[in-house]
Parts: structure tokens; sequence; C-alpha cells
């Protein structure tokens, strides 16, 4: 049994005493302690040992008091075991040397079986539950298909990934049958996770934003929507689209049980455009940690204020920034913690 199963109520739309608050990214480049070890190991070394990935996953539970942990991966490990070199260079990013560009490239890559190429993240969540020892919740995570096959094509990380776009309007089976496969892959992945021990999963689509409305359903949505449906009844899932707003009401009919939002959309809209029935998870910008702590305190209870209590996480609309002051992070989780809703009929909240 949860002690703080705050995170999964909401999920669920059950009545809680306070809105729940962890932060993307939070396990991580901002924390003194995890500089330590990245000093120490390589970036893929600290993700494909266990313990160091238990370690680093509970330094905010145990710094910052979040209300979840999130494990310390990345979601390119899906890119490796389908047979992908990729190489994490520290304040560079990702580089594939060998992208996936023509059909002769297929022959390069597989659906793997997880278990196999995949086997220490498994490992790290049962560590990690075990170390945890029931505090809060473990939220595993995947990239979506269409983040991972920007990765895959361009070969870096880019503004607009002008690349990947020309390939999918180019070769458009080709792009399709990559997508399909990521998407087997994702859903074997996370499968596999939730049998280790997660308890919450969320899917990312970094790169969503970058896509028209068409183009999202066509190259992105089609894919997530898959891959919830295959997982929704195991655990909540929360899909979060950086960019991608304007599809919140399709993104809710997946059946996901949260929609993560960025920080360029008032929660006002937010919640009009979703309806009453899911949970809505962010969004503030993370370079506002980068202000004084009582503007934090400010644009924190604004931000509450305007998703109001019931089916909300507090969280931030894309990772914490890397030069964050600790005391900041935590000034943002203890303002959510302390926050009390203007009318006291909403103090313990219901489903919305």
């Amino acid at each position: 049994m949860i002690k703080n199963d705050l995170l999964l109520k909401t999920l669920r739309g059950e009545p809680t005493e306070r809105t729940p608050v962890w932060m993307m990214r939070q396990a991580g480049r901002y924390l003194p302690d995890y500089r330590t070890l990245r000093d120490k190991y390589d970036f893929f070394t600290r993700v494909q040992t266990p313990a160091l990935a238990t370690e680093i996953t509970l330094q905010p539970v145990d710094q910052i008091g979040v209300d979840a942990a999130i494990l310390f991966s990345d979601i390119l490990v899906v890119l490796q075991a389908m047979g992908l070199e990729v190489q994490l260079i520290e304040n560079k990013g990702p580089v594939l040397p060998d992208p996936v560009r023509i059909a002769a490239d297929l022959t390069r890559i597989r659906v793997p079986d997880v278990e196999e190429t995949l086997g220490y993240v498994f490992e790290a969540i049962r560590l990690t539950k075990k170390e945890l020892n029931n505090r809060v919740p473990l939220i595993g995570f995947a990239g979506a298909p269409w983040t991972l096959l920007c990765y895959m094509v361009e070969g870096k990380g880019s503004k607009t990934f002008d690349g990947v776009k020309s390939f999918c309007y180019t070769q458009p089976e080709l792009a399709h049958r990559l997508l399909q496969m990521l998407t087997d892959t994702t859903i074997a992945y996370l499968k596999q996770q939730v049998k280790s021990g997660v308890d919450a999963i969320q899917l990312f689509d970094s790169w969503g934003g970058l896509l028209s409305p068409d183009d999202f359903e066509m190259f992105s949505l089609q894919y997530m929507r898959q891959i919830i449906q295959a997982l929704k009844n195991e655990v909540p899932a929360i899909l979060f689209a950086k960019g991608a707003w304007g599809s919140i009401p399709e993104m809710v009919q997946t059946g996901c049980a949260g929609v993560g939002l960025d920080w360029c959309i008032r929660p006002e809209t937010a919640r009009k455009m979703a309806g009453q029935g899911v949970t809505l998870q962010g969004n503030l910008d993370p370079a506002r940690l980068m202000s004084p702590v009582p503007e934090i305190k400010k644009e924190v209870t604004k931000m509450l204020n305007g998703f109001g209590p019931g089916r909300y996480i507090a969280n931030l609309g894309h990772g914490i920034l890397p030069h964050v002051p600790v005391d900041h992070a935590k000034a943002f989780v203890d303002t959510v913690k302390n926050h009390v809703y203007q009318s006291r009929e909403k103090q313990v909240f219901s489903s919305l």
C-alpha cells in the first residue's frame, strides 16, 4: 500500500486532500549529488547500472519532497534496443551516427525482445520500488514514436526537424513502417515496466508540436493511441505532447488518464478543451524557477488557482533546467504542498 498516493488518486479522479506535485526531469542535472555521479560515470553507464539509476531516481524524493518518483532513464534506450547506436554528449545532446534514411536501413533495426535488450531498466524499477518502500508512486515512461522517429531519422537534435518531416512526406510508407515498429517496441517495453512495478506511465512526445493538427494525427497521435489503449487498463497513463495543445480534445479521446501541458496555454482554456473527465498536469515555464523565491511562490499560486482543485497535478511545462537552484525547486514543491484554495468547500478535492 503506497503511503502517499495523491498522484494515483488524482489520475483516477478520486478525492484528495491537496494537489500532488512532481517535476519532469526531477532526477538529474540540477541536483549537486547527481552532478557528483555525472563526473564519475558517463550518461549511459548511469542509465544502464540499476544501482546508479535507483540512487538518482530517489534523490528528488529525499531532497525535494516530490509526491512521485520518475525512473532515471532516457527515451533513446528504445532506439538502442532496436539496434541503433546512440551517443549522449554532455552539453550537446544525443547523436546517432548512422540514422535511418532509406528502406535498406531497415535491415539494421528490429523489434527487439525487450527483456533481453532492456533488462537493466526493469531491474532498476524493481530495485527502486524496493528502496522507495511504498513512500510514493514510481512513474515509468517512454518516448512517443514520432519523437523517437525524429532522432532516428535526423540523427541528432533539431529545433525544426525538417529532415524527418521531409522523410515522412516523401517516403510515407517507410515512415509508417518505422512508426509501427517503434509503437510495437514501446508497447512491449511499457508493459514490462508495469510488470516490474511502475505505478503509472508517461508518454513523452517532445516534438509533437512541430506538426500541424492533421499531421499530428497522422504521424503521432494514431500511434500514441495504440500505446495508451494497450496500457490504460493496467496503470494510469499520462500523455504529454509539448506544443500540441491544439489537439487536447483528441488526446483526451485516446483514453489516457492525464494530459500534460506546456506553458503556452492558460489553465482555463486547457480545462475547457479537455472537459471534466481527465486529469491535467503542468504547466509552469521551467525558466520561472530562475526567478527569486517570492516570485516563484507568486507564479505557482497563480497557476494553482488557475487550474483549481480536483483533477490536477502540479508540474512544470517541460523538464527542469540544469542551473535551477535546489532551493528554488523546493520552493516550487513546497508552495504546491502548502496551497489552500480560496473556497473552504474545495479544500477536500473532489473529482471535477
